[in-house]
């Protein structure tokens, strides 16, 4: 009996668990986060009431974000929408010793060099921000409204390639979704595929 029980609390257990890493949906609360930036500044979601937020997954090593780095797609979207009054957080969840991950400095220079022009740079070290967000590729991009709801989830645009000549040809699935948000319309799609490499948690 004794072990019936250990089984039973052991599943309940995973069951909790689990529950506390439920994939996030379209519609309703995005999941709150509490990460350091660069710059050694804490920020939570709950920071930005009353703004639309755009959270983008990278990994600066992966080809598939250099496609959207090299040909300035993803700055220029960064620009875009900071100007037009969104905050855009810029999320690094590769593990200490995995491919993607850098220090605080390294993430600033790769920031200059890059001529990025994100709100912040979170460092997810942990990952418990990229696992409340089911973030699996990088890039992978979600737009959250100014009331706290998550809008889009997926990926960039609709061509899953690592060629940059692509990106003009491709369906701008985040491009469109946030430009729905700011106006206050749901995007079209709402969720979409994610592509790229895979999150080095």
């Amino acid at each position: 009996m004794k072990s019936l029980h250990h089984v039973l609390i052991g599943g309940l257990l995973a069951l909790a668990l689990g529950s506390a890493h439920a994939a996030p949906r379209v519609g309703q609360p995005a999941p709150d986060f509490s990460v350091v930036d660069t710059a050694g500044q804490t920020h939570s979601l709950s920071d930005f009431a009353g703004q639309t937020v755009i959270l983008e997954w990278t990994n600066h090593d992966c080809p598939f974000v250099k496609k959207h780095y090299v040909s300035d797609n993803m700055q220029t979207l960064q620009r875009r929408y900071t100007e037009e009054g969104a905050v855009w957080l810029t999320v690094i969840s590769s593990a200490p010793g995995k491919q993607g991950h850098v220090s605080a400095e390294q993430a600033d220079a790769l920031t200059r060099d890059r001529h990025a022009a994100p709100t912040a740079v979170l460092l997810d070290e942990s990952g418990d921000m990229g696992r409340a967000y089911d973030a699996r590729t990088t890039p992978h991009m979600y737009v959250i409204d100014a009331e706290g709801v998550l809008r889009f989830m997926g990926g960039i645009d609709s061509n899953p390639s690592a060629d940059p000549a692509d990106i003009p040809g491709a369906t701008p699935y985040l491009a469109n979704a946030a430009r729905a948000v700011l106006a206050g319309d749901t995007p079209d799609p709402a969720v979409t595929r994610p592509y790229g490499c895979t999150v080095k948690y």
